[in-house]
């Protein structure tokens, strides 16, 4: 509920409505499919550990993956609706899962519109950060997309309670990196050492600081307003 209460007030009823939903909880290893491309789902995921991220695979076996998804986030909600996935989402490392039924997220809808459109808010995020990704593939440098990805990961992190004090765990091969980044393993090796040049980053491991977050992000072009993170009544 973190996600939606940074977005606006959730009242106490609306709230136990959320906790009295019947969830079914599900371990997912590193590598491993959370949602199918092509199914039919008849339950959304909520991710509740882990890192994972949207993934398309082309005929040819390349992979691109579009957007990642931390704890806290729902990762298919717009199954709903799709009723068929035009894509997957996989595991990146170990992941906690639980899943609601359609079912009771149409009962939601149905009986709480302010909920729904917190729930709805969720998938219009989902669509922004999709269009953040694609102007970054078309129009910036590799550097401004590495850039802006760090500063996306912590402001959402952060948000949850998983980043403080501009310090938070990616771990994520380089390998992941360049399929998010669109570029081949060893341009991205090339990039992750130039953005460490910067001084602007460290990054040991899985371990990332973003030591001056304010030029970090004029630099990638980073503006965190896609985000919604305001909160104010929807």
């Amino acid at each position: 509920m973190a996600n939606l209460r940074r977005r606006d007030v959730l009242p106490t009823g609306e709230a136990e409505m959320l906790e009295a939903l019947h969830l079914r909880k599900a371990d997912f290893a590193k590598g491993e499919e959370i949602v199918a491309d092509g199914s039919r789902p008849h339950s959304s995921c909520l991710l509740e550990e882990g890192l994972a991220a949207r993934s398309v695979v082309r005929a040819n076996g390349s992979r691109q993956l579009t957007a990642l998804h931390i704890g806290g986030d729902f990762v298919d909600l717009h199954g709903l609706t799709l009723r068929e996935m035009d894509h997957g989402v996989v595991a990146l490392t170990a992941c906690k899962a639980v899943f609601v039924r359609h079912e009771e997220i149409r009962t939601i809808t149905e009986r709480a519109p302010h909920l729904t459109r917190l729930l709805w808010l969720l998938t219009t995020v989902d669509a922004a950060i999709q269009r953040r990704m694609t102007t970054l593939m078309g129009r910036h440098t590799p550097l401004e997309r590495l850039g802006h990805l760090l500063c996306e990961m912590y402001v959402r992190k952060e948000a949850v309670g998983l980043a403080q004090e501009q310090q938070f765990k990616l771990p994520v091969s380089q390998a992941v990196l360049a399929d998010l980044l669109g570029l081949s393993v060893v341009h991205t090796n090339r990039i992750v050492k130039d953005l460490r040049a910067t001084g602007l980053v460290s990054w040991h491991q899985h371990n990332v600081r973003i030591h001056d977050f304010p030029k970090l992000a004029r630099v990638s072009g980073f503006d965190a307003a896609y985000l919604s993170f305001r909160c104010e009544p929807r």
